[in-house]
């Protein structure tokens, strides 16, 4: 669907002879997913609004006006903070395109700052100005689709869209599962623990008072920006951003001395114990992770490493989870034919606002909110999107059972260009990974080793040039495609 298509429905607003352009997925039988506050900060109206209005901004702003939004905006992305203050002084219309927070979001991750500090907004955090001390000036006759869609994005009551999942979409609920009952009926399907991490120490103790206090100066990673927990949380509850920062560290165990397994802080439920990436040890890719972010930050459609399985427990807030099986494209997602590029071009807001009527309606999607306590399975090679839809604390971590170890071989042996998480050490995952297997599980090595095995896309590259001798380079992959056992 267009922005043009999203935009279609004219609503007056509560000011005087304004009219505002809300989308029509908003204006529906649910009241609550209406948006929490239509006016934008300075103004600015959707494009459609031009239509019945005198004048316009954009006039003010020479050839610059006669450029589609998104245009300007990428041209702004070339200007740095003495650019882009200087060019927002000139009129209304450039005041505030370079006012969009986005812009400053980017120069501040591309330009980190030592002495970085959370001022309430990007744009003030790289100025350096206090809290509320940002100038605001009246822009209500510039018109403009990608300055006013990420602000109704933000304003998006997401909860909404976890009610009324259908019964046939909705993920299933279990108290607890033994490991044989995993490995014989559940491993392929993705289901919900409600009281597997019930012994957990961390979720009886952690929250945002203990974690600042025990926590507050220890540096996390959130996304593309490393910063102390104690401004991350001070950005957590003050962002106002389209799609927030998600604090997602690999290295969390290690920086806060946590114990794994048995009587120690937390432990993997029984049914998830199996792990044949431990074959590995200290060589195994990265695989567990703390997560922390505020309402309508998560993650966009993908799959998951190296074809592993996963685990998430929810230890403060709650998740919304929208999942299909491996062999079936959620809308509104774009592949590469070799699944190495994915692309979702939309925020999660954005995507719900467009795609979730139809994601809904389409066979194999697999909806559940995940709420405090409580565990999600994601199978190896599912889709699955992930949202908070309030302030949240997890864990998270990929696991290698017996029923994915064909993919994961597969993965490993075929696409070795998309293999992720290992250390620059690890030159061949997939020889590693078979080594170790043959070392301490020969039976499943065996086993794996029965089936008809594809030669490796290096391999028939290698073969196809000694083939061609001079007579040219030829690419010649052929069918490296692996049949998934369950749809």
């Amino acid at each position: 669907m267009s922005t043009a298509e999203i935009y279609t429905t004219i609503i007056a607003s509560t000011e005087q002879d304004e009219v505002v352009a809300v989308p029509d997925q908003v204006l529906n039988d649910q009241s609550d997913k209406s948006i929490r506050m239509l006016r934008h900060p300075l103004g600015v109206r959707p494009s459609g609004n031009a239509l019945t209005s005198k004048h316009t901004l954009h006039d003010a702003m020479g050839s610059w006006g006669r450029l589609p939004d998104e245009m300007i905006l990428s041209l702004l992305e070339w200007l740095d903070v003495g650019g882009l203050i200087s060019l927002g002084n000139t009129c209304r219309a450039f005041f505030a395109y370079t006012a969009y927070d986005q812009l400053w979001r980017e120069l501040a991750v591309a330009h980190p700052s030592s002495n970085f500090q959370w001022r309430g907004s990007w744009r003030a955090s790289v100025r350096r100005l206090p809290h509320g001390k940002l100038p605001k000036i009246e822009c209500r006759n510039l018109f403009s689709d990608a300055l006013h869609r990420p602000f109704v994005c933000s304003q998006i009551n997401l909860t909404s869209y976890a009610l009324d999942i259908p019964w046939s979409n909705s993920i299933p609920r279990i108290a607890d599962l033994s490991r044989a009952d995993f490995d014989s009926s559940w491993s392929r399907k993705p289901f919900i623990l409600t009281d597997a991490m019930k012994k957990w120490k961390v979720l009886e103790e952690w929250d945002p008072e203990a974690l600042l206090t025990k926590h507050g100066d220890t540096i996390f990673r959130a996304e593309a920006v490393d910063w102390p927990m104690s401004m991350y949380f001070q950005y957590m509850n003050e962002t106002e951003d389209e799609s927030p920062l998600y604090l997602f560290d690999r290295g969390f165990v290690e920086k806060m001395q946590l114990q794994v397994g048995g009587s120690g802080d937390y432990a993997p439920p029984e049914c998830f114990q199996e792990d044949l990436f431990t074959v590995l040890e200290q060589q195994r890719p990265d695989h567990r992770w703390l997560i922390i972010g505020p309402e309508r930050s998560g993650s966009t459609f993908h799959k998951d490493p190296n074809s592993t399985s996963a685990w998430n427990a929810v230890i403060r807030g709650s998740k919304y989870w929208i999942m299909f099986p491996p062999s079936i494209l959620p809308p509104g997602v774009h592949m590469s034919e070799d699944e190495g590029e994915v692309t979702s071009p939309l925020s999660i807001a954005e995507w719900l606002l467009t795609f979730h009527e139809e994601a809904r309606r389409t066979p194999g999607c697999q909806e559940g909110v995940c709420r405090e306590g409580e565990v999600l399975h994601v199978p190896s090679g599912w889709w699955h999107l992930v949202v908070n839809l309030e302030p949240a604390i997890a864990i998270t971590q990929n696991f290698v059972p017996r029923s994915s170890l064909d993919s994961v071989i597969h993965f490993l042996r075929n696409k070795a260009d998309q293999v992720s998480g290992f250390a620059t050490t690890v030159k061949d995952a997939y020889a590693l990974f078979e080594a170790r297997l043959k070392e301490s599980y020969p039976d499943l090595i065996a086993e794996t080793g029965a089936r008809p095995s594809k030669k490796r896309k290096w391999e028939e590259v290698v073969e196809n040039e000694e083939r061609e001798g001079k007579g040219g380079f030829a690419f010649g992959f052929g069918d490296d495609d692996l049949e998934d056992d369950e749809e």
